[in-house]
């Protein structure tokens, strides 16, 4: 982990959601003081933009393993043992050749390149398995992350994979979380409001805890993204742990670990 020996007046810490062809993200200084959310089209206009955060955690997988052990990485093993009924939220990440499939050239129909993928994750994978057509279309954020860190290694000790749900069982004081965001796909407004409440007391704003989402995301990004900032807050403060505790790394160096 990063240690900065900037004062506070000049950090800033980020929470990350991927949203429709875009990120949803959310600054705030380690005070709580906090932009409105916005929608940035590339990763690396977060990470190097203005702000140019101390502290990034995303809802994105980082690290990707060229050989996908059964149930998944262990960070998602650990991460899913912890989250009850919302355990199913943990994107079960394929291997990297899998990965770097799903976002080549060619195919050029989108179809036929989920498939080939799926085929890559089958071959590449202890239990045979590939992924869903969901999890398909996430895999173009995974490989931008992953192209960014590979390409930007001085900057690797700043940006933590996270996961929102994991994130609210800390605020939740380790209990997993009843009610889900979502029901048959739609916001399931109960769940909504438990994670607002849970947002306001982990010190977010309450406003912008309640506020619509900006054109382009949905309100349940917005809450992950909020979510996310608050383990971007326990990471500055060092609250915050890794699952697994002594993270692997893949090829390249990077950790395969889940930080709340």
């Amino acid at each position: 982990m990063t240690v900065t020996t900037k004062t506070s007046d000049d950090i800033w810490l980020a929470g990350v959601d991927g949203c429709p062809g875009a990120w949803l993200a959310v600054f705030a200084r380690p005070d709580g003081a906090i932009l409105p959310p916005r929608v940035v089209k590339r990763f690396a206009d977060i990470a190097l933009g203005d702000q140019r955060p101390a502290i990034i955690a995303v809802d994105m997988p980082i690290g990707l393993p060229e050989r996908s052990p059964a149930g998944g990485r262990l960070a998602e093993r650990e991460a899913r043992a912890l989250l009850g009924d919302r355990r199913s939220s943990v994107f079960r990440i394929p291997s990297r050749p899998a990965v770097e499939a799903s976002v080549a050239p060619e195919p050029a129909d989108a179809r036929e390149r989920f498939f080939a993928a799926c085929a890559i994750a089958r071959e590449t994978s202890d239990d045979r398995k590939g992924f869903a057509k969901q999890g398909f279309y996430i895999l173009d954020k995974v490989a931008e992350v992953d192209t960014f860190l590979r390409g930007h290694k001085e900057h690797a000790g700043r940006i933590f994979e996270t996961h929102p749900e994991l994130a609210f069982v800390m605020m939740n004081g380790g209990r997993a979380l009843d009610q889900p965001k979502k029901v048959k796909s739609r916001v399931y407004p109960p769940g909504l409001d438990l994670r607002r409440n849970l947002l306001v007391g982990a010190g977010i704003d309450a406003g912008i805890a309640t506020m619509k989402a900006p054109k382009g995301a949905g309100d349940d990004d917005l809450i992950d993204a909020l979510a996310c900032l608050v383990t971007a807050q326990r990471l500055f403060r060092g609250e915050a742990r890794s699952y697994p505790q002594d993270p692997p790394q893949d090829t390249f160096g990077l950790p395969m670990a889940i930080w709340a």
